[in-house]
């Protein structure tokens, strides 16, 4: 079997485990069926469940209990405690007017880190994007992202001014954008960005650095959101395990 092929039925069984525990047949806390019984239903080699079951348990859908299986983790069935949202949705569900305006853009190769953190080849291309975005007109946050090309060639050419980038990419391609794992922290706003931000040198920031996962499990962006403190607020919704 060919790599592009292994990769495509690791894809397949990856959407199949989804599904089933998409639908709630599985009550948190249970065990999922043996391998071999979940290989043969899905029509998959083992080596292949496993490949996916492995980035199952990467997103925190299922646990693997060494000698005893996979399980359904607590609170992974239902709808998840917050929502993944473009900055442009995240804008219209509070009334405002979302703005882009392209402060860069180049086709280039990834560097070892970027292909480590994408899971692609180190020099594959990949398109380097940076973005001031605003709120009525308002600077909020400078948006830089490298996003995998090899997923949404179109991109390379489309005009991003003034447009959700999530939007543009499931738009311009057949992928669809799932998840993203998020970390914040603060930090002093350097000289380069101070400009585009309407603040001075060292005025606190919030960074938000991301990677953002399609539905077959695979990276297709990572990026670093730099929010002025003024204009933006985390909040999150969270749960204690019983």
């Amino acid at each position: 079997m060919s790599q592009a092929d292994a990769g495509g039925a690791v894809a397949v069984a990856y959407r199949e485990l989804s599904d089933l525990l998409r639908r709630g047949s599985l009550a948190p806390g249970s065990r999922l069926p043996g391998e071999r019984e979940l290989a043969a239903r899905i029509g998959v080699s083992r080596s292949t469940l496993r490949q996916a079951l492995d980035l199952l348990a990467a997103r925190g859908a299922v646990d693997r209990a060494p000698q005893r299986g996979w399980f359904v983790p607590h609170r992974v069935v239902g709808e998840p405690p917050s929502t993944l949202q473009s900055f442009s949705e995240m804008a219209r569900a509070r009334g405002l007017e979302p703005g882009a305006r392209v402060l860069g853009a180049r086709e280039r190769p990834a560097t070892f880190e970027e292909a480590g953190r994408l899971r692609i080849a180190p020099a594959a291309s990949v398109l380097e994007l940076s973005r001031l975005r605003t709120l009525d007109g308002v600077a909020t946050c400078v948006d830089a992202s490298v996003i995998v090309l090899a997923k949404v060639p179109l991109l390379a050419g489309a005009d991003l001014a003034d447009r959700s980038l999530y939007e543009a990419i499931e738009s311009l391609s057949d992928v669809r954008i799932e998840r993203s794992s998020y970390t914040l922290r603060a930090d002093a706003c350097g000289k380069a960005l101070a400009g585009p931000l309407g603040v001075q040198p060292g005025s606190p920031v919030l960074v938000c650095e991301e990677v953002t996962y399609l539905s077959d499990g695979s990276p297709i962006l990572a990026g670093a959101i730099t929010y002025r403190a003024d204009a933006y607020r985390f909040r999150a919704d969270l749960f204690r395990t019983p």
